[in-house]
């Protein structure tokens, strides 16, 4: 169906993909993943016929009918219903042509129109709009509203539903879900399994590429390769790949320096100037393995918080929402360090009414918010990204944002905590303009950080987020040792991250008595109106309840020790360096002819004094690894 033969692609002087054979078969399902700015949506560009390759040569059959996701917010007063259903593009002509037929007159035209429009669904097609903005989380009464008086979010929303409803031989959609919540990613889920067309995804939701595609393909290094399988099985294969090129470049390595060793031995002998000879030229024709692509790693680190009281925030029969409209009723909730609450429910429920009370960024309408008197509270909001100054650069926000830690830190202190989420060198004096969207959600992400807040509460906090900076949060959520509240359409950060979950709904929230998949298969049998899984799955979801709540019993018990542990590293890593400068000076010889006696002597009690302070910290620090590992073997 379609087929890329030696492509290369280009962003300004930036090559991107290079040398990219690809062929897409009709009716395959294929994820499309990568590093962010690796030309996964460059890609989508040229096969939508945006862009023409900068070399080789793409080809599609003609007349293939392509749908895509437009990136632009639409400026139109049409009802929402309206917007979507101009998305089926050919039952709009179907309509144009039988008005102009009704016009002149031309019954015999107007007789074959209305077949047509039989035939296209037409009677059918405002309750196919209907559901598919029912799907994606608009409420019925959106429907005749004007499209420009939604949100930008429920714009993007409207720009899909649009999309889905045209009719097509080929789907692309670049990060379908980062403007919607778990309800309506369960449905888009549900909904591409059963498209017909060809599709390309491009996505960091693993989950919902493991339930969808049946390829992947993955962008290097400016690579294209193709994967059979799912996104789990393109992970097992990618490391057996990666595993399998180290080693061949190990032993290629060890051949080769053997082989340069015989060369330098015996270049000057004349009776082995042949084998020499030999050998050189199998040096030059010996086959060049490319080197691994490493990409920048992000190990996240929450800092343990100065205190932990318990609880951190309780609310006891409160009412939430603004002026004239309340949106919660009678919520109580305790949330304590340790906490890992998952905060479930359908768009414009009150999930984000929820958070911003527990931030305290919301006077409640009635009864009791109570916060402990040492909480402090990281609340990433969904706007987050919009409240960085275009202006300003990463040092300058995280100096003036961070809180009173940060407003004391010295320049190296705010670069060394900015270097932990990937801005390094002069990156740290680049204007936040110039940033990407994952960028910018690393600075906010950042800046959160330094706060040392015991209680966070995150709010979609993935969007725009890679696979590799998801993973980095999750394992940062896993070690925080205070509360975690996590607003999210990602389910492997809710499995991850979270060991219960309640429900935003009705004007209530409610615990949720059961796992994500409990709530998929709630949200599928609604009619119930209970939060609570059918009988038949109760038995497995207290199961897994149970091994939830000992996993956080774990987790608990063990955060100290981690925390410890990395406390010891970063120490003996200091040491290291201070010795290190000691024992140069003290092999210097002018040492001992320039400097007086007692310096000299002051210097080597130092070096002594920290060799013993890392001998006692490497002892400690085995003690922790052999409890750690002791408590992982008893698993």
């Amino acid at each position: 169906m379609l087929v890329l033969s030696d492509v290369r692609l280009r962003r300004g002087s930036q090559v991107l993909i290079e040398g990219a054979d690809l062929t897409v078969f009709r009716g395959e399902k294929i994820g499309i993943v990568g590093r962010n700015g690796c030309g996964k949506s460059t890609l989508l560009a040229l096969i939508c016929g945006d862009l023409a390759p900068d070399a080789g040569e793409y080809t599609a059959p003609p007349g293939l009918t392509i749908s895509w996701v437009a990136q632009e917010l639409p400026e139109t007063d049409a009802p929402l219903v309206e917007y979507v259903l101009d998305g089926d593009v050919e039952l709009r002509q179907v309509e144009a042509g039988i008005a102009r037929a009704t016009q002149s007159g031309d019954g015999a035209r107007l007789a074959l129109l209305h077949a047509e429009y039989e035939r296209l669904g037409g009677y059918a097609a405002r309750a196919r709009a209907a559901r598919l903005c029912d799907g994606l989380g608009f409420d019925p009464e959106d429907l005749e509203r004007p499209v420009r008086e939604f949100s930008g979010g429920l714009q993007m929303r409207a720009n899909l539903a649009r999309a889905l409803m045209r009719r097509s031989d080929l789907l692309l959609l670049d990060e379908p879900t980062n403007h919607l919540d778990l309800d309506a990613v369960l449905w888009l889920e549900q909904w591409l399994r059963e498209y017909a067309g060809t599709l390309l995804l491009v996505s960091h939701d693993r989950e919902l590429l493991d339930a969808i595609v049946g390829r992947i393909v993955h962008i290097e290094g400016g690579q294209l390769r193709a994967y059979a399988g799912n996104y789990s099985a393109f992970e097992t294969q990618y490391a057996a790949q990666r595993e399998q090129t180290r080693a061949r470049m190990i032993r290629q390595q060890r051949e080769v320096e053997r082989i340069r060793a015989f060369v330098e031995r015996f270049r000057a002998k004349a009776s082995k100037a042949r084998q020499v000879q030999s050998r050189l030229k199998w040096l030059a024709r010996l086959e060049t393995i490319a080197p691994l692509h490493v990409d920048e790693t992000f190990e996240w680190e929450f800092a343990e918080p100065a205190k932990l009281p318990r609880p951190l925030v309780s609310l006891e029969e409160v009412a939430a929402g603004y002026p004239g409209r309340r949106v919660l009723e009678k919520v109580s909730l305790t949330i304590n360090p340790g906490d890992r609450l998952g905060v479930l429910g359908r768009n414009g429920a009150g999930k984000s009414t929820l958070m911003r009370m527990l931030a305290g960024q919301l006077a409640p309408l009635g009864g009791r918010v109570t916060f402990a008197s040492d909480v402090v509270t990281g609340f990433f909001a969904q706007s987050e990204l919009e409240r960085l100054d275009p202006r300003s650069t990463p040092i300058g926000e995280l100096a003036s944002r961070g809180g009173e830690l940060t407003r004391s830190w010295s320049e190296q202190q705010l670069r060394d905590h900015l270097g932990r989420f990937g801005f390094r060198g002069d990156r740290v004096f680049e204007p936040t303009a110039s940033f990407s969207g994952g960028e910018r959600a690393r600075l906010a992400l950042a800046i959160l950080v330094a706060r040392r807040p015991n209680l966070l509460l995150l709010d979609e906090p993935t969007n725009h987020l890679d696979f590799e900076m998801r993973q980095a949060l999750l394992l940062a959520l896993q070690e925080f040792p205070g509360a975690v509240v996590v607003v999210s359409h990602d389910r492997a950060l809710l499995r991850g991250a979270c060991d219960r979950f309640v429900l935003v709904g009705r004007g209530t929230v409610r615990e949720f008595d059961g796992d994500l998949e409990d709530y998929a298969a709630w949200l599928r049998a609604p009619a119930t109106g209970s939060p609570t899984p059918r009988a038949d799955s109760e038995r497995s979801a207290a199961a897994r309840r149970e091994q939830k709540r000992l996993e956080a019993e774990a987790r608990n018990r063990l955060s100290p020790l981690r925390a410890e542990q990395r406390r010891i590293e970063r120490r003996i890593e200091e040491l290291g360096a201070e010795r290190d400068r000691l024992e140069r000076e003290l092999a210097d010889p002018e040492l001992y002819t320039t400097r007086p006696l007692e310096e000299r002597q002051a210097l080597a009690q130092r070096h002594a004094r920290i060799r013993m302070e890392i001998e006692a910290l490497e002892a400690r620090w085995l003690e922790i690894g052999e409890a750690l590992e002791a408590h992982a073997a008893a698993e």
